[in-house]
């Protein structure tokens, strides 16, 4: 009688987690963090020594989100549809649970991650279609998945479909609405200009002049639609991010070499302060490129002439923290929360705004890629600090 009371209270408050977690779900609509809010789920409440979602992308499999020590192998990793049991599942539409996962023809061995004991797959069904699969495993010999972890991880699964399609779909409209609002501008420009171009009382003086302008707007348009692609690949999480060993120094002056010319020009001062003996961090060295160049480029833009901006990096409880610091203006407390939002643009800096507004939205998405963080610190008269943590290549 008592078990059967004890197992009552854990099936309630199995219960009430995942009542909490299908709240929570709903009220996210950015794919990352959705993702893993997931997978931390499906390890807690069954106890698992890792989990992952693995959307499904035309042919492949790819790992979305992932908890365990292998997860930045995961994250570049692609899983194929045929010979492998999350493949299996997406065909089938169908449960697959492996007690002996490396006797079983369809288990799909990825190298430098540890064997796997057991594997429950769960397909994650939107109507009769399959989006992706959720599992969990285990890398040791332990007990089996019980069926309550299984009725935990199919109802999770469930959650998780309708949690991303709402997010996809959120994001599609959003990105419609953003995309015509945006580049309806520089058009409007384009087409103005062109016909005071073609009117006969234009001197060679104004051809020159807008013919200026509507090439300045037709590559903002051009850089617009990168981005936006950029973006939703990178929200999406359908860019696969490289997994090598990353020396910061190296990329850092990488940059510093690439932005040096701008700050010259606009008499702005470039310090660098990095110990020689930093540790490596993993991950996509050209991304990380674009990361500092994102973070240079800005501080040269809204710093006034004369000022210093600093890149510099240290390690801290296992990460390494890198930082660009202008002494400019710096940023009203109100405005920060801002600053990593579409299109967002501080009314302070309107007269020196000429970007897309999405240079630090893909920042950030690069580094939450990385498993990494990013934030800001500034105040009014004193200057701004842009700071990201990568996790030391272990």
């Amino acid at each position: 009688m008592k078990d059967q009371i004890n197992y009552l209270n854990q099936r309630i408050t199995t219960l009430e987690e995942i009542i909490a977690i299908s709240r929570t779900l709903n009220s996210t609509l950015e794919m990352r963090p959705l993702l893993q809010q997931i997978v931390d789920a499906a390890h807690d409440l069954t106890d698992a020594d890792g989990s992952s979602i693995l959307l499904l992308e035309k042919d492949i499999l790819r790992f979305a989100a992932s908890y365990g020590p292998q997860k930045e192998v995961l994250a570049i990793t692609e899983v194929p549809l045929d010979n492998s049991l999350a493949g299996w599942v997406v065909h089938n539409k169908e449960l697959a649970i492996v007690e002996d996962a490396q006797s079983d023809p369809r288990h799909y061995n990825i190298s430098n991650v540890d064997a796997t004991q057991s594997i429950v797959a769960v397909p994650m069904l939107f109507g009769d279609t399959v989006i992706g699969v959720l599992e969990a495993i285990t890398s040791r010999a332990r007990r089996k998945f019980t069926p309550e972890n299984i009725e935990t991880l199919q109802t999770l699964a469930s959650i998780a479909a309708v949690a991303v399609q709402n997010a996809r779909l959120f994001a599609q409209s959003d990105w419609i609405a953003e995309i015509v609002h945006e580049i309806r501008t520089p058009l409007t420009a384009i087409l103005s200009y062109s016909d005071l171009l073609v009117r006969p009382n234009t001197d060679t003086e104004m051809h020159q002049k807008f013919a200026d302008i509507i090439r300045q707007e037709a590559e903002r348009v051009s850089q617009l639609a990168s981005q936006f692609l950029d973006l939703a690949r990178l929200e999406s999480g359908r860019v696969s991010m490289a997994c090598e060993a990353l020396n910061i120094p190296t990329v850092a002056n990488l940059a510093l070499n690439v932005i040096r010319p701008l700050a010259e020009e606009s008499r702005k001062h470039l310090k660098i302060t990095m110990p020689e003996n930093l540790p490596q961090t993993r991950g996509d060295s050209q991304r990380i490129h674009q990361v500092l160049l994102n973070l240079l480029s800005n501080a040269v833009k809204y710093s006034d002439p004369g000022d210093t901006i600093t890149l510099k990096s240290w390690v801290e409880d296992n990460e390494i923290i890198t930082s660009v610091s202008d002494t400019g203006p710096g940023i009203a407390p109100d405005q920060l929360d801002k600053l990593f939002k579409k299109f967002s643009r501080l009314a302070s800096n309107e007269n020196k705004a000429t970007g897309t507004g999405l240079g630090l939205v893909i920042t950030r998405q690069i580094v939450e890629a990385h498993q990494g963080r990013i934030w800001v610190e500034s105040e009014l008269g004193k200057g701004t600090t842009f700071l990201f943590a990568l996790p030391i290549m272990e």
